[in-house]
């Protein structure tokens, strides 16, 4: 086994490879089919979750307990293509690689054995890296280790690499560290999102990064109840070990005029890996996965002190192959948010009753459904939650599936 140092290559003594990325937080692990030119030939040629299968290139999921991989069949590839690019960015919004530790395993597809590993140096405000390269020179497949970074997420390395987004960038992505030389990409006309964060990925600065938005990053529990702004992340780790393993999810709401009723429901959706629909707990269905899911029925007002609506999640029961829940809210009898007043989520401690986090809803829309937070299933096994606040026109939580997915 070779341990690979940034610009390092080895020869590959496989046609089938595959490269992992493990690091201590969930991961978006991507490849691209590229071009002597350096290029896609076209959106196809961009392989990630939501299109797991292209010539000769496989994203294969870790279900949340192995870090996702790139599989590569050199002998597959069509003609044309010199190069595979494997590339990485955390999954959390708003989340940097600054102390988060990545690294590439390169094995034999065929029977797991170990060729080389590479764990990029230096990171720091990096949100996406382009992590090795699988490629062709003489004749000869091999794998090189890049380690170099991008500071606007995948949007930057899709424009980098010719891959289609909603917005026009302004001017080519800069890469962050280590420098490299690399051609600019041309504007690139609007077209249909490929990635859910590619596409909401602003256009990119050449001007190094700034400092993460207020409201984004990842917290822990160990100073006790925490309060999130949206897009934040808590992690249900305290000192280091998992907090707890049974948490209710408790959402209130009360009337914003004249004490009008409002029949809002709470929901929870459960996702696999693939961020497949697995089930959903609401009202009409009150326990789901094998009882590790119950909902606490319907409340048809909102009136009354305290949590209107609680969902208990039992992770330690949770199927293996569940690894991500989506709490939504929505407005069955049509009203919108914006009547809505003191909307919020908490997360408890089912066994004591003890607040851990909270997440109020301010700045409601007009619209008759909510994503309020989800929990994700790290790798290493510890779970995150993190505040979402999205709105959108759904009154039941059939309507919540689709969205709730792409948000995860």
């Amino acid at each position: 086994m070779t341990a690979m140092t940034p610009g390092s290559n080895i020869p590959l003594s496989a046609a089938r490879v595959t490269v992992d990325v493990a690091a201590p937080v969930r991961l978006d692990v991507s490849g691209l089919l590229l071009t002597a030119d350096g290029k896609v030939r076209s959106d196809d040629d961009f392989i990630f979750y939501n299109q797991p299968t292209g010539q000769g290139v496989t994203y294969r999921s870790g279900g949340g307990s192995a870090p996702d991989a790139i599989v590569v069949d050199t002998g597959a590839l069509p003609p044309g293509i010199e190069k595979v690019v494997v590339t990485a960015s955390p999954d959390a919004a708003g989340q940097t690689f600054q102390g988060v530790e990545p690294t590439a395993t390169i094995r034999t597809a065929d029977d797991g054995g170990v060729l080389a590993t590479f764990t990029p140096p230096r990171l720091g405000t990096e949100t996406a890296l382009v992590v090795v390269e699988i490629y062709l020179r003489n004749g000869v497949w091999k794998a090189r280790a890049v380690g170099q970074g991008y500071a606007n997420g995948l949007a930057g390395i899709a424009t980098d690499f010719g891959v289609s987004v909603d917005e026009e960038p302004a001017a080519a992505p800069a890469p962050v560290a280590p420098p490299a030389p690399a051609a600019p990409a041309a504007p690139v006309p609007p077209s249909a999102p490929v990635d859910p964060r590619v596409a909401a990925a602003p256009a990119a600065p050449a001007a190094p990064p700034a400092a993460p938005a207020p409201g984004t990053g990842k917290i822990n529990l160990d100073k006790g109840r925490v309060s999130l702004q949206k897009n934040q992340t808590v992690s249900l780790v305290k000192g280091g070990r998992p907090l707890l393993s049974q948490v209710r999810m408790g959402l209130g709401w009360e009337p914003a005029y004249r004490g009008k009723d409002i029949d809002l429901d709470a929901s929870v959706i459960a996702y696999g890996p693939n961020r497949n629909h697995l089930d959903s707990c609401y009202f009409g269905k009150l326990s789901i996965l094998n009882g590790s899911v119950k909902h606490s029925g319907d409340n048809l007002t909102g009136e009354g002190a305290g949590d209107d609506e609680a969902i208990t999640v039992d992770l330690g029961r949770l199927p293996a192959e569940v690894t991500g829940l989506v709490f939504t809210v929505n407005s069955f009898t049509g009203q919108k948010f914006s009547e809505v007043a003191k909307a919020y989520c908490r997360l408890l401690d089912a066994a004591t009753g003890e607040e851990l986090v909270r997440f109020d809803l301010t700045g409601a829309e007009p619209q008759t459904g909510v994503m309020m937070a989800k929990l994700i299933r790290q790798f290493s096994g510890e779970w995150e939650m993190t505040a979402m606040g999205e709105f959108v026109k759904s009154r039941t939580v059939r309507g919540m599936v689709k969205p709730a997915g792409k948000a995860l």
